[in-house]
């Protein structure tokens, strides 16, 4: 099934498979600046991410001493979600726990993602509630990809994404594997803000950051259409497409998690960057995409 949202400024398509966006498009030039999922690339879109972030080591992970698989980015882009509430722009989608999940993820929850419009903004929300008797341990964390260019007559390499200011980012440490390896190192960027695009800074897979600024914006030099992002209230940020390709978008993803640890198979409960939340308790968190 899929969902419309508009107003005067966007126009998006969400999908009940994964909740996930399909389209942003600007009406009054009909520009696109979703990734629209070309599989020769990457035939994802938007993907949401939950219960966890990356890879586990061997697709597993441990918990109370049993032991459990988990695709890569967790469950939720696979499951159907059904529509809570419903406006002309605003679209709240949810997933609870079923037979399915308890295999491979033994918490009850209930999550929720709403979509809502403002303007040229749309704003995400992700909502995780605890629904058992325990503490749930998860990570949680948005997959968007965006057309690059945005415009003809541009190229990939025009782009950049530029911090809301100059940072001291670090790059988190990752096996050629993609498992963290519990270190970062300082990552320079140009005047302390900007990271230029070029297809071969993704060849050793994902850019995953923490210490930004929490707001980056994807723009060309005196080009039409950007992109601009605020993360704030999530302490990672990536960027990636597929590696050793000239693949014409990029992932800006928001993460509250990151992967598992190289080594070996990692404890759920141990693993520090999995959110913590008590029984009866709810976790929220947004990111905020502006279209200008």
């Amino acid at each position: 099934m899929i969902y419309i949202l508009e107003n005067d400024q966007l126009k998006i398509k969400v999908s009940s498979m994964g909740a996930e966006l399909q389209s942003i498009r600007r009406p009054a030039d009909n520009t696109e600046y979703l990734w629209q999922g070309d599989p020769t690339y990457w035939k994802g879109r938007a993907t949401n991410l939950f219960p966890c972030c990356g890879r586990n080591v061997d697709g597993k992970y441990t918990y109370k001493g049993q032991t459990y698989e988990m695709p890569i980015h967790g469950f939720a882009k696979l499951q159907e979600w059904d529509v809570v509430r419903q406006k002309s722009d605003t679209l709240t989608l949810q997933i609870k726990d079923t037979p399915e999940t308890l295999s491979m993820f033994p918490f009850r929850f209930a999550m929720e993602i709403t979509y809502a419009l403002c303007g040229e903004k749309l704003t995400v929300t992700m909502a995780v509630h605890n629904r058992d008797d325990k503490p749930l341990f998860f990570a949680v964390g948005g997959h968007p990809g965006f057309n690059v260019p945005l415009s003809a007559g541009e190229s990939f390499e025009d782009y950049c994404l530029e911090f809301d200011a100059p940072c001291e980012a670090k790059r988190l440490r990752m096996s050629d594997a993609c498992f963290y390896l519990d270190a970062a190192d300082p990552f320079p960027l140009e005047e302390g803000r900007r990271l230029p695009l070029r297809h071969t800074l993704f060849d050793n897979d994902a850019i995953f950051l923490r210490d930004t600024a929490g707001g980056v914006t994807l723009r060309a030099e005196g080009g039409k259409h950007s992109v601009h992002m605020d993360y704030s209230d999530l302490p990672f940020v990536g960027f990636w497409h597929k590696p050793h390709t000239e693949a014409p978008y990029v992932c800006i993803e928001p993460w509250r998690g990151v992967p598992a640890r190289d080594g070996g198979v990692n404890d759920w409960e141990e693993k520090p960057e999995n959110e913590r939340l008590e029984p009866g308790e709810t976790y929220k968190c947004s990111y905020a995409l502006s279209f200008t």
